[in-house]
């Protein structure tokens, strides 16, 4: 077999740090950590990764086919905006996937995700008290998740995070609301009680009125807005 050359080597590497920076700027953007209508620069992008010019190239060109960046221009490449159609529609999808994978974490559960369920809301309430939105959307992602992969059920979850993909960056526009009202803290917590009874048609009633509770919001705003 032959060895590796210098310029294997290379493109492997040039490789990796792509799909790094692919995998990175994903899950920024299901956190809410752009908001629609943020302009996505090569140089930007690479700065706020700490990458070359190569591989944060490649990530936003991989998510602009994938829909979850858009061309605003001939060089200029945003964060999309939802239409109040597109709200709904993703709203509808994530009650049925998300609601199925929360109605099968339930037989899962063990007192340690519990435990660790209750640090990641203490997390999220400091976040809501000190107004670090965006510290409160990254751990809300972690809450979700951390319930729906214990559903066991891999190909699920991969459905949902494309759904998150697609709303992510509205979540700010849930706040400050949604954090003064605390919608979620409150399911949330209704999650965390559906958890410890083992109670899985409870917990699958908390995801979706969480579900719900935002996507109110979200409407509210977009209809703000847009003046309607």
């Amino acid at each position: 077999m032959a060895s590796m050359t210098a310029a294997d080597w290379k493109t492997g590497q040039t490789m990796r740090l792509g799909e790094a920076a692919y995998g990175e700027l994903r899950d920024r953007l299901t956190r809410g950590g752009y908001r629609p209508g943020d302009k996505m620069t090569v140089r930007s992008l690479a700065d706020a990764l700490g990458v070359s010019s190569t591989p944060a190239r490649d990530a936003i060109n991989r998510l602009t086919a994938e829909g979850a960046l858009v061309y605003a221009g001939p060089k200029t490449v945003i964060v999309p905006f939802l239409s109040e159609d597109d709200l709904r529609e993703v709203t509808l999808i994530r009650l049925a996937l998300e609601g199925l994978a929360a109605e099968q974490a339930a037989a899962h559960c063990q007192d340690h995700h519990i435990e660790k369920l209750l640090e990641i809301q203490i997390d999220i309430n400091k976040s809501l008290e000190t107004k670090a939105y965006s510290e409160a959307l990254w751990h809300n992602k972690e809450f979700h998740f951390l319930v729906y992969r214990l559903s066991g059920m891999p190909h699920l979850i991969a459905l949902i995070e494309a759904q998150w993909l697609r709303v992510g960056p509205s979540f700010y526009g849930l706040y400050p609301e949604f954090a003064e009202a605390r919608h979620g803290v409150r399911n949330h917590q209704m999650a965390i009680e559906a958890l410890q009874d083992r109670d899985a048609k409870a917990l699958r009633a908390a995801f979706e009125n969480d579900i719900r509770d935002g996507y109110r919001r979200l409407r509210a705003s977009l209809r703000q807005d847009s003046g309607g």
